[in-house]
């Protein structure tokens, strides 16, 4: 990725680099501006007031602030941070292209975007999410040697504010960093107290736990600890609820008072949470794409198919059973008449329900249409008629019309006319649609 080009500073004002502190912002400017301090003062403020502000000695409040800042001809954003609200955002933005070109593979980039974000800013929750990236990108270009002091440093400061921050994050990438390096004592030591930490959250899954035990069964292989190794995989992390362990975890750690780490775990639960949404979404996309080939003009049954297999490790519950039974319409297509039969009888042996629902009834229409298929008319009968029972129990709706239309169809081509015109009849029932008496009577004299 190409370097973004360095913020510049608004057209309407001419901003000078921000040095530290507020006070020397002021007097920059001042002398700049060619102002003196009574001129800078003017009648709402004395020059000794300045003078204080500009040696550090008195932090000036909002509304003088502002007053400063017209006369100086810049914001109080700049006097108070250092950078106008419209560079802050260009590098706020350039941090995460940054990040972005990380993700991508390309380290070099952005490394160097990095230190330039490190040295347009002053805001200490960018820089320090400047300084973790770079940190990353020493690491991803091998010069794991700097990348190890980086990390050492953002722990110490972790440390030294426990209230703020986690030192989880690099005590994690600094035992991976050490292992790559060969200091396997440095790397048990510190992947032992972060898989002790986690542990003790009662964390049993999730991105954090896997890299720490990853890391330590190499470092005690690499030693010859077969023991330790072996007993770390007899606990080897449960990936069955990722989002409520790092919750839980999270809660746990504020009961504690520990709010660095309760703040960066609830910060995981709610990237996985995002990225389970995120393949729940796509996965929902495949199932509807794929009910659109099986039930297009010119059907694709094996595309439907392949976008079903791909969409069912990301679903539960009734969409995962919808899923399964759109992939036995497919199969039947196909002609793998066994197959989608099996498929149908595990959903159908798989469901603990006494209750008849819509999901159901769909496993049960594709079952009959898969005897049918195999020329098993009486097959198909009895699951049809049997469903037929249950139908009449569901309350009316679409759904419940659109079941008993297909009911009626595969009643119809099983050659069971009277059953068909009941199921079609409860279907337009379903939609509020009843016959007339007269059409009635005219039906059953004919």
């Amino acid at each position: 990725m190409s370097a973004l080009p360095p913020p510049q500073p608004s057209a309407k004002r001419v901003v000078m680099p921000g040095p530290g502190s507020v006070g020397e912002r002021v007097r920059d400017l001042r002398l700049t501006r060619r102002m003196s301090q009574a001129q800078l003062a003017g009648h709402d403020l004395s020059d000794s007031y300045i003078s204080l502000i500009e040696s550090g000695k008195r932090t000036p409040t909002p509304a003088v602030l502002k007053l400063l800042a017209e006369r100086l001809g810049c914001t109080p954003e700049y006097l108070s941070e250092g950078i106008e609200p419209e560079q802050r955002a260009h590098v706020e933005v350039r941090a995460r292209h940054c990040e972005l070109a990380l993700l991508a593979g390309n380290a070099a980039g952005a490394l160097e975007g990095f230190d330039d974000v490190i040295a347009a800013d002053d805001n200490p929750e960018l820089t320090l999410r400047a300084r973790w990236g770079r940190a990353a990108a020493l690491e991803r270009l091998g010069r794991v040697g700097e990348a190890i002091a980086e990390f050492e440093e953002l722990r110490e400061l972790a440390e030294r504010d426990a209230g703020r921050t986690s030192w989880l994050p690099p005590v994690i990438a600094l035992t991976r960093c050490y292992h790559a390096v060969g200091d396997l004592g440095q790397a048990v030591a510190l992947g032992e107290r972060a898989l002790g930490r986690l542990t003790a959250l009662g964390l049993a899954g999730g991105s954090d736990l896997a890299e720490v035990a990853r890391v330590l069964l190499l470092a005690y292989l690499d030693r010859g600890d077969t023991a330790r190794a072996q007993a770390l995989t007899r606990h080897m992390p449960d990936e069955a609820d990722v989002v409520g362990g790092y919750r839980r975890a999270s809660e746990k750690a504020l009961e504690e008072g520990a709010l660095g780490d309760a703040i960066y775990l609830a910060d995981q639960a709610l990237e996985a949470a995002s990225a389970r949404s995120r393949s729940t979404a796509q996965a929902r996309l495949r199932v509807a794409g794929a009910r659109a080939l099986i039930r297009g003009d010119e059907t694709d049954n094996r595309r439907a198919l392949d976008l079903l297999t791909a969409a069912a490790p990301e679903l539960s519950g009734d969409e995962a059973t919808a899923c399964v039974i759109e992939s036995a319409r497919a199969l039947i297509s196909l002609g793998r008449l066994d197959e989608a039969v099996a498929t149908v009888r595990r959903t159908l042996d798989g469901m603990p329900r006494q209750d008849f629902d819509p999901v159901m009834a769909q496993a049960q229409l594709v079952l009959a249409q898969a005897h049918l298929a195999q020329s098993g008319r009486e097959a198909a009968l009895s699951v049809l008629r049997a469903t037929a029972a249950r139908l009449e129990r569901l309350p009316a709706s679409r759904l419940t019309a659109s079941l008993s239309r297909e009911l009626g169809d595969l009643f119809d081509a099983a050659g069971d006319g009277a059953n068909a015109t009941a199921a079609y009849r409860r279907a337009l029932e379903s939609v509020g649609l009843r016959p007339t008496r007269q059409s009635t009577q005219a039906f059953v004299g004919h």
